[in-house]
């Protein structure tokens, strides 16, 4: 019963529905109808009639396909009551009409969403080609911008004329149908033929510049042809090979002008027309990696080994003419069968607006597009190499750096390696073999280095000395590159082409290798271009048998097939040794650090750069002391010098002679002579010599004098050598002298003292002289006769035989004087004849000479006693020189001439002083400035005199932190490209 009740009420809302359709906003789903109203029969009785109170419902509707909420749906009471059953139909009608509607929108909906999985999945499929961004330069990305692309597509030839340019397709399947209908067998050989023709278009169509062989057929399918078919298919292959070279041609000339549109692009970079910030490329920043290893003495293990490019091979098998081809530009000296190649060259090409070369230690850029430029960069590379030849040497591991830029150059370091010999000739050092074999090993012995082994095609291989080389480096080939040179010549030499064949597949060498090469370098003209030489090469494996007869591939020749694959070799074995290149060295740092602070914690860590900066300015420093120095200072150590150098002369050649004479009038004379000949001659070049020794004596004080805690014996080796080498270069004002000259003339004229106390002075001056000679007079006369009878009691000495004779014959003389006190200077004969007889009656046989050596220092002595006790006498005389000795035996001539000596040094002394002060010091510190530059250019005199562990151990942790951050920006710049 309570299921009849519930089926009518379900009736009874389906009715509604459809007699309030139009009122209704929105569709109803038949699904969400009540489960009654689907599966049970609708009968209604007219007598049924369920009273039950109005309901008004609403409720909100979600779709299956879709999680977007309908809108909310309003219905009309239910009315519950009799139903005719006539009225059921509609409900039924749009019960249908809704199922089909929902049928066709979840189709719609479901299969949307199936594609769009379907594309996903074929999304993911594909691979990632953003790691082969770096391939592409930069500027591709925005040539757009500087390029116009429309007008470029207008120069292009259209379908027609490319249509024009392609074979005759027709005729080529005709001619195939044709041979498959006359050999049933040889249908391989047709299928290969026509994979040749959709290779053609494929070429066509993607502009692939390398040439493409194909195989024509097997050994078995040989024995299957006649003599009219193979020329048939040679007619084919030919006709293949020109439609090729047509493609090649087109392409070749695109590749011509989007190099310079490329190269406008970049010009007008370099004007400043796109202010856009350049950064170093790549091939730049490792290049300076390369150049900063190769100053680094590699100690602690830690070895060079990121990658580049080793150039090697026999002598004259055409190194140079692969790198110049290369690089674009005839750049290296070339000689007729000599030796050229004496120094490792390394050369980093990079891609540049202008085909310009240049040094790492200059700043000349070569234009590699004007003759007079290429001439200048070969003698300067001659120049440079002959001066890294040490003297009795033919070659040199030292390094040259050049770098070479052009639009189209492939980034890479190359590293052109001497020339293996198997002989030494006639002006080679003995050792030259052994020397380039040790050069070479160096190089390749790095894991990481690609070695491109160099053949000369047109020399027997058997003689190659080479590739045994190269074997041992590398047995497995894992790094090496072959490329036989000269196969024009060894195409015409060689009888059999298979042979150069089988060189180019290295059956011939035990080496291995990752990739075989064929090139032409040329004709043998030094005088051909790049260009020339380039066409040639074309023009020559155009018309080779080699590519006709499939003995070498397309991509096996012409240099700029063998350039591009040694450039993405060696950015290859860049990505995967470059990081952990950088790990050892961030290990040997964290190693030098240690043992720094080990060693020297309170020390900071200048290299020896920094360590010449500072040893510089304290140099600067000391030579600014000297102006420091007080007037007072610089007259009492240059008057006292001046003195000791005069004093012997004064003496001896001025006062002695003098004193000789009879009266005050004579001697006075005689002094006046002798002081101007002194004065024009000798005395002011005298002062100007004692001026410069002092000047060097204080210098040199100051330059070593200890500094106390602060002083660091580290820079005594420097300042000496900068103290000598600005001595050196200093020379005294030539009119020094002159001015001089008048100056100490008009003091020695002066003969009046003005007091006393200047009187005195003159006195004690003489005195001290005078006792200074005695005192040199009387060693002298020790020396001559022997010790006194004092010391050879105290100290056990003895006379020999001829201090005995000297002895007797001093005291013979001695009697003499004692007779006369005013014996003159000289001996007579007859004086002489009267000693030696004297001595010769007491057993003592003397010559004449030894009488007068004898003579001479007593006399001596005599004279400075007697000359000493007139200076006691002439300290009251000061009162009778103001009368000029008027009614008065004293004469006091010698204190007058020590007064004028003594006045002479005074103000020479002081005149010096003023030169030193005003110009000689202040020249001297310009020299020692001078000096300082100088040595801080020349880097071997700073290894030479700064030296010692703690400068070597700062010097490796400079450069190894420079190669850790230069290779860390490297990498990062390495990780942005990728």
């Amino acid at each position: 019963m309570w299921r009849l009740r519930r089926a009518a009420v379900a009736c009874e809302v389906c009715q509604s529905l459809v007699k309030h359709s139009s009122g209704v906003k929105g569709s109803l789903p038949l699904q969400k109808l009540h489960l009654v109203s689907r599966s049970i029969y609708h009968s209604h009785h007219p007598t049924l009639k369920l009273q039950r109170p109005q309901l008004r419902t609403s409720f909100q509707q979600f779709s299956s396909l879709t999680n977007l909420p309908l809108r909310k749906l309003k219905f009309s009471p239910i009315k519950y009551g009799y139903q005719p059953r006539r009225n059921f139909w509609p409900a039924r009608l749009a019960t249908r009409l809704l199922k089909l509607r929902y049928l066709i929108l979840g189709s719609a909906v479901g299969g949307g969403y199936t594609a769009k999985k379907t594309f996903d999945q074929w999304k993911d499929m594909i691979p990632d080609l953003s790691e082969y961004k770096w391939i592409v330069p930069d500027i591709v990305w925005e040539i757009d911008e500087y390029i116009d692309f429309e007008k470029i597509r207008k120069a292009l030839p259209n379908s027609e004329d490319l249509a024009k340019l392609a074979p005759d397709f027709d005729k080529i399947v005709e001619s195939l149908s044709l041979l498959k209908d006359l050999f049933t067998t040889g249908h391989k050989l047709v299928s290969e033929v026509i994979g040749a023709s959709d290779l053609l278009l494929l070429l066509g169509s993607s502009g692939e510049t390398a040439f493409r062989a194909t195989n024509h057929g097997s050994e078995s399918d040989k024995h299957f042809r006649k003599v009219s078919d193979k020329e048939k298919i040679d007619q084919l292959q030919e006709e293949l090979l020109h439609t090729q070279l047509k493609y090649q041609r087109i392409l070749e000339r695109l590749e011509k002008e989007n190099k310079e549109l490329r190269k406008l692009v970049l010009q007008k970079d370099d004007k400043g027309i796109h202010h856009r910030k350049l950064k170093k490329s790549l091939i730049d920043m490792y290049s300076e990696v390369l150049d900063v290893l190769s100053d680094y003495d590699a100690s602690y293990n830690t070895q060079d080994h990121l990658p580049r490019v080793v150039v090697v091979g026999d002598q004259s098998a055409g190194k140079t003419s692969v790198l110049e081809m290369i690089a674009q530009a005839r750049i290296f000296p070339r000689g007729s069968g000599e030796m050229m190649t004496r120094s490792p060259v390394k050369v980093t090409l990079s891609e540049g607006p202008h085909h310009v070369a240049l040094f790492k230690d200059s700043s000349r850029e070569f234009d590699l597009t004007k003759e007079e430029d290429l001439a200048a960069l070969r003698h300067e590379i001659e120049l440079r190499m002959r001066k890294n030849v040490k003297e009795g040497c033919t070659v040199s591991p030292e390094t040259i750096s050049l770098n070479v830029k052009g639009p189209g150059l492939q980034r890479m370091v190359l590293v052109d390696l001497p020339g293996v010999i198997n002989t030494v000739t006639s002006g080679m050092a003995p050792d030259t073999k052994e020397t380039i074999f040790s050069i070479s090993k160096a190089y390749m012995q790095n894991p990481n280095a690609i070695i491109l082994c160099i053949q000369d095609g047109s020399v027997d291989a058997e003689r190659s000395i080479v590739t045994d080389l190269v074997s041992q480096m590398d047995p497995h080939g894992r790094r090496t590159i072959f490329v036989l040179t000269k196969v024009d010549l060894a195409e015409k030499n060689v009888a059999s082409p298979s042979r150069i064949q089988q060189i180019i597949e290295g059956k011939l060498f035990p080496m291995k290798a990752l990739g075989y090469f064929a090139v032409v370098t040329g004709k043998g003209n030094s005088s051909e271009s790049i260009e020339a030489i380039r066409e040639y090469e074309e023009e020559f494996f155009q018309n080779s048998k080699l590519l006709k007869t499939s003995m070498l591939k397309a991509h096996q020749v012409t240099t700029r097939n063998l350039s591009l694959a040694v450039s993405d070799c060696f950015w290859k074995m860049v990505r995967e040794s470059v990081e952990q290149q950088a790990d050892s060295f961030k290990a040997t740092r964290f190693n030098l650090e240690t043992e720094w602070k080990n060693n020297y914690p309170r020390l900071r860590e200048l290299d020896r750069n920094e360590l010449f900066e500072k040893a510089k300015n304290e140099i600067l420093d000391e030579v600014i002391s000297l102006s420091q120095v007080t007037p007072k200072h610089w007259e009492e150590i240059l008057q006292q010098s001046l003195w000791e150098r005069v004093s012997t002369h004064v003496i001896e050649n001025i006062y002695l002679p003098a004193a000789q004479t009879m009266n005050s009038g004579t001697f006075n004379t005689t002094v006046d002579i002798k002081l101007k000949q002194w004065t024009d001659k000798q005395l002011p070049n005298k002062a100007v010599e004692v001026a410069w020794e002092t000047l060097q004596e204080e210098f040199s004080r100051f330059m070593t004098e200890p500094k106390g805690k602060e002083h660091d014996d580290i820079f005594d080796k420097l300042k000496e050598a900068v103290k000598e080498e600005s001595i050196k270069r200093h020379k005294w004002n030539d009119f020094a002298e002159d001015s001089l000259r008048v100056i100490q003339h008009n003091a020695l004229e002066d003969r009046s003292i003005s007091d006393k106390q200047q009187w005195d002075a003159a006195i004690y001056f003489m005195e001290e002289a005078l006792q200074a000679r005695l005192k040199d007079t009387e060693n002298a006369i020790e020396n001559m006769v022997g010790p006194d009878w004092k010391k050879r009691w105290l100290y056990w000495k003895n006379r020999t035989q001829e201090q005995c004779v000297h002895n007797e014959t001093k005291n013979e003389l001695e009697k003499m004087l004692k007779c006369n006190e005013e014996h003159p200077a000289y001996l007579a004969s007859d004086e002489i004849t009267t000693v030696r007889k004297n001595l010769e009656s007491r057993g003592v046989e003397v010559d004449p000479g030894l009488i007068k050596d004898t003579w001479h220092q007593v006399y001596r002595r005599h004279f400075l006693k007697t000359a000493l006790n007139h200076c006691n006498v002439c300290r009251r005389g000061f009162y009778y020189y103001q009368r000029h000795f008027v009614d008065s035996e004293l004469e006091c001539n010698d204190v007058v001439l020590f007064w004028r000596i003594q006045r002479m040094l005074a103000i020479t002394a002081n005149t010096l002083r003023q030169q030193l002060t005003n110009t000689e010091v202040r020249r001297l510190e310009k020299n020692v400035k001078e000096v300082l530059e100088d040595f801080a250019e020349d880097g071997e005199k700073k290894i030479k005199l700064l030296t010692g562990k703690r400068v070597q151990l700062a010097e490796d942790l400079k450069k190894v932190r420079e190669i850790q951050e230069k290779l860390d920006a490297f990498i990062e710049a390495l990780h942005q490209e990728k």
